[in-house]
């Protein structure tokens, strides 16, 4: 798939060790009680199930997965909105930048002085989302040409093995239908969740390379950002 990101993959092995799990559990958590508006059964609710699937990938405390489905019966969790921005990076990569927010008025600020302290900055909305398609992606720890075809036989649009399993990647509308698929098939499923993925990467290198990772580093670390997207290959 044209969108893979070495950036986006080296993020995800990096999780589960990050030196800053409580913020990774506050980005989870948010995302938590965003989807169990939607029901707090993970049966009756996919969108729940695959954000637990990630939380218990993490090793978020069962507690803390339990404070965040309570919240969807508060008013803290009403609070909290989706907003999306867009923006650009050193060498002129596009970045999405998913937020869970209950004070835009505090996260807006704090995304646009990241991006400025980085070589970043702000973007029209509309001038790089066209660059990205919506999309599911899903990890299995799992390998091998078995495991492929039963995700392509569930109707992935593609699937990649990488060193740390098989990286798959579905229609937005098939992310749900393929992850039971494969977890009805006894695969282990690490990851599923929608993600906006590039239809043309853009190669950086030397000093733009690295100034670019700082950058979306730096984005990634704020509290309130709960995805972000690139097309830096």
């Amino acid at each position: 798939m044209s969108g893979h990101s070495k950036w986006a993959t080296t993020k995800r092995q990096k999780a589960v060790v990050d030196a800053k799990r409580g913020a990774l559990f506050t980005k989870i958590g948010n995302q938590i009680a965003i989807a169990a508006r939607g029901g707090t059964d993970p049966n009756m609710n996919p969108s729940l199930a695959m954000v637990l699937e990630k939380a218990r990938h993490a090793n978020m405390p069962k507690a803390n997965i339990e404070r965040a489905i309570a919240r969807a019966a508060d008013k803290s969790s009403a609070a909290l909105v989706e907003e999306i921005y867009e923006a650009y990076g050193p060498g002129g990569i596009g970045i999405i930048i998913e937020v869970a927010t209950d004070n835009k008025n505090r996260t807006m600020p704090e995304v646009r002085n990241a991006l400025t302290k980085n070589g970043g900055r702000m973007a029209d909305p509309g001038s790089v989302m066209f660059q990205f398609q919506r999309k599911g992606e899903i990890v299995i720890t799992d390998k091998g040409d078995d495991a492929m075809m039963i995700a392509l036989d569930a109707g992935a649009e593609d699937a990649t093995e990488e060193d740390d399993g098989i990286e798959i990647i579905t229609a937005d509308s098939d992310l749900a239908k393929v992850r039971q698929a494969l977890v009805d098939a006894g695969l282990n499923v690490t990851s599923a969740e929608l993600k906006y993925l590039s239809n043309t990467p853009v190669e950086l290198a030397g000093d733009d390379l690295e100034k670019a990772e700082k950058l979306l580093d730096a984005i990634d670390d704020l509290d309130d950002v709960t995805a972000v997207h690139t097309n830096l290959a």
